[in-house]
């Protein structure tokens, strides 16, 4: 895309950053159709990737693991994933684990609802003949154990309270065209 929307990350408050590294996805590379949505024109695994995270402070508490598409043809972009209160002692998640019935997910971490309407990682869909979008993977590590939210509390609400206490931010942005 020659006019790309900024990071969102641009706009908040600078923090440190550590390393976010994936067995399934690689920064600026495209993602393979495991992590593609199944449906929207597409037809993908919908699969989360497998991430893996290091050298957050050694005071966090808890992270949360978003996933943004600025390049969405909508004016305010396109939710894939906000997971909250995974606990500080997690630093891998499995390949799907935020997908089907989230087995893989550790205790007490839960999905907000994503704009494909559903509690859990919606793969990428933009749509066909558009430049490959920007998949902004980030791992956000947090100064308390739990947000206190639930999960009915809006995307928009749950990254407000994550701004509030993130200590330092892991991004990896992969992309996909079709």
């Amino acid at each position: 895309m020659t006019d790309r929307p900024p990071s969102p990350y641009d706009f908040l408050p600078a923090v440190p950053s550590f390393t976010l590294e994936s067995d399934n996805v690689a920064d600026g590379q495209m993602m393979g159709m495991a992590q593609v949505y199944s449906g929207f024109g597409v037809s993908g695994e919908n699969l989360s990737p497998h991430l893996r995270w290091h050298g957050f402070p050694a005071e966090t508490k808890s992270f949360g693991i978003t996933c943004f598409d600025p390049d969405a043809p909508t004016g305010f972009g396109f939710i894939h994933m906000v997971l909250l209160d995974v606990p500080a002692s997690v630093t891998e998640l499995a390949t799907g684990a935020v997908s089907g019935d989230k087995s893989g997910l550790p205790a007490g971490a839960f999905c907000l609802r994503n704009d494909y309407g559903s509690h859990d990682f919606g793969g990428a869909a933009p749509p066909a003949g558009d430049p490959p979008h920007r998949y902004f993977f980030a791992v956000h590590a947090l100064d308390v154990e739990t947000l206190s939210v639930d999960d009915s509390v809006s995307c928009a609400v749950g990254g407000f309270n994550m701004r509030f206490h993130t200590l330092a931010r892991a991004l990896m942005v992969p992309v996909y065209g079709h």
